[in-house]
């Protein structure tokens, strides 16, 4: 049961993090669909730690491999913050707009932490 509940928790949090998004591009008074492109780095944020973590081998010392896939995943979730901040200095989108963008920013990659901390235990059976 306690599966299913952090699953369920995990989902809200990702949907109301995807909702912030969408009203920022879409509330009338906003209504350009610039900050919309932060879903790319969503999308490419955990692919370098799941490739990573993959081709490691579990080892007490540090590895360079899942050391440089956390600097191009902290490189993409830096980018994530940085590109409504600048379409907003820009004056492509409204200051609104980009604090909806940033505000959805923190909580799904603050989901995406919440699975990696809930589903990548290795002490219990891991469906992942």
């Amino acid at each position: 049961m306690s599966f299913l509940l952090r699953l369920i928790g995990l989902a809200f949090a990702g949907s109301i993090g995807m909702t912030l998004v969408i009203l920022a591009c879409g509330l009338p008074q906003y209504a350009l669909w610039w900050p919309f492109f932060v879903v790319l780095f969503y999308v490419l944020a955990p692919i370098p730690t799941l490739v990573a973590r993959r081709y490691t081998i579990h080892q007490d010392t540090s590895n360079a491999i899942l050391e440089n896939a956390i600097f191009i995943t902290m490189g993409i979730v830096v980018s994530s913050f940085a590109l409504p901040i600048v379409l907003a200095r820009v004056q492509t989108i409204q200051w609104g707009a980009c604090n909806l963008t940033l505000a959805g920013n923190v909580i799904v990659y603050l989901t995406l932490i919440g699975f990696f901390i809930s589903f990548d235990q290795e002490d219990d059976y891991n469906m992942w």
